[in-house]
């Protein structure tokens, strides 16, 4: 019987590997372009217990810096999708944080909306009487004071930049 050797007990990797906010994977700050990589990244990608989020690379784990969420989700058809193409779901609730960023909490998990999907998605935002929102109402959102901004049925919750990771359980930047 030949003896098949194992593999060897590889380090994870640190800081090395990034997703910014428009969902583009970035290896030491360098925007990836090649597809097959990027691809491979996807289907790789995924979260430990401790919510930290990684790529997966053979036997090691290649730790994901976020810019904000564990997924960026752009519209697709009458829904969303996330950066690595796999469907949003159902959403959840809609948030707005202290940096105006536009959040999805759906089944897939928490996103950030990509910002070239912005002007639809504050276009669709109303007030109770269905009535188009000013942007005064949004920024007393952002700030923490109480206005009533709905996106379809879902009131627009306001949080904190600081508390979101806390809130969806997952981790910024990976430490070792």
């Amino acid at each position: 019987m030949i003896e098949i050797p194992r593999w060897p007990n590889v380090p994870a990797c640190y800081h090395w590997l990034s997703l910014d906010r428009r969902g583009d994977w970035r290896l030491q700050g360098e925007r990836v372009v090649h597809r097959g990589l990027i691809e491979f990244i996807n289907r790789q990608y995924g979260h430990d217990e401790a919510g930290r989020w990684f790529m997966q690379n053979g036997p090691q784990r290649v730790f994901v810096r976020l810019a904000c969420t564990p997924w960026v989700f752009r519209r697709a058809d009458e829904g969303f999708v996330s950066h690595t193409g796999v469907a949003a779901g159902l959403i959840h609730a809609a948030i707005i944080d202290d940096n105006g960023s536009i959040l999805l909490a759906a089944e897939l998990g928490i996103g950030l909306l990509d910002d070239r999907d912005l002007p639809q998605f504050l276009a669709e935002c109303h007030d109770a009487a269905g009535q188009p929102v000013s942007e005064q109402a949004l920024l007393d959102l952002m700030a923490g004071q109480a206005a009533e901004v709905f996106w379809g049925e879902h009131r627009l919750q306001a949080i904190t930049a600081a508390e979101l990771p806390a809130r969806y359980g997952f981790v910024t930047d990976p430490q070792p």
